[in-house]
């Protein structure tokens, strides 16, 4: 009996030290890897990114685009589209097939705006961030909002036109819906001096908010990436700012 009444209070104390540690953990808050910069250590990735440091390098660049492959994608299906309205803009297309923003973070440190000082930047990210529990709307927010910054200091001179994410999915969905809270987010960095924000999303979809496979054509239904049609509404829809943030004439 005398044993017993040594070694419980002890049990109890070691309970509380578990107890007090697990606490502890979780107080400590998760870092956000949406605005951590990190390479991707794939060959397909890197090619693209020296692709796209080899154009930087050509310079002459007035305006730039940057993303994933939904920017990317003006090299396929949009290849027309981009013809038609920046062929002749001096442009150049800084999108990179499954980044997310911590990716974008880390190119924009190595090599993507090197020597060049567009007018303007056109930036649309954040859709992979916003897979399953991947990140929250805060936390793609704030992804979003450091590229942003980064590339004010990166390139102090040049205006950014800053896009919502655009919508994905047949139907009004979660995950639209965590894209555009990240969205709104982001755009609290808006000043309409030298950051600009525009949601162009509603342009994309039918009045019962579906998304057409004529806009979005994914062969899997997920109805993330644009067709030619797709393209050429993002083009339209932008192309007054465009103009108007690139001090062309009208």
């Amino acid at each position: 009996m005398i044993l017993r009444l040594s070694i419980y209070p002890s049990s109890l104390l070691c309970l509380a030290l578990v107890a007090s540690v697990a606490q502890a953990q979780k107080d400590v808050p998760t870092q956000n890897d949406a605005v951590v910069p990190v390479a991707k250590d794939t060959d397909t990735w890197k090619k693209r990114q020296d692709v796209i440091n080899a154009r930087a390098m050509q310079g002459d660049v007035d305006l730039l685009f940057v993303g994933d492959s939904i920017t990317q994608g003006w090299e396929g299906k949009g290849k027309a589209v981009w013809e038609k309205y920046y062929g002749k803009r001096k442009a150049m297309n800084a999108g990179l097939s499954g980044d997310r923003t911590q990716h974008v973070l880390w190119r924009l440190d190595h090599g993507n705006v090197d020597g060049i000082h567009p007018k303007l930047a056109v930036v649309m990210i954040g859709t992979n961030n916003s897979n399953k529990d991947d990140n929250s709307a805060e936390q793609i927010g704030e992804g979003i909002k450091a590229i942003v910054g980064k590339l004010r200091e990166k390139l102090p001179e040049t205006k950014i036109l800053l896009l919502a994410i655009f919508p994905r999915g047949e139907k009004p969905n979660p995950q639209r819906e965590k894209n555009a809270k990240a969205s709104e987010i982001a755009s609290q960095m808006a000043d309409n001096k030298m950051i600009y924000y525009l949601d162009i999303g509603p342009r994309f979809l039918e009045p019962d908010g579906t998304l057409t496979i004529e806009i979005m054509p994914d062969a899997n239904g997920s109805r993330l990436h644009p067709g030619e049609r797709g393209y050429e509404i993002w083009a339209e829809a932008i192309e007054p700012k465009v103009a108007e943030l690139l001090g062309e004439k009208k």
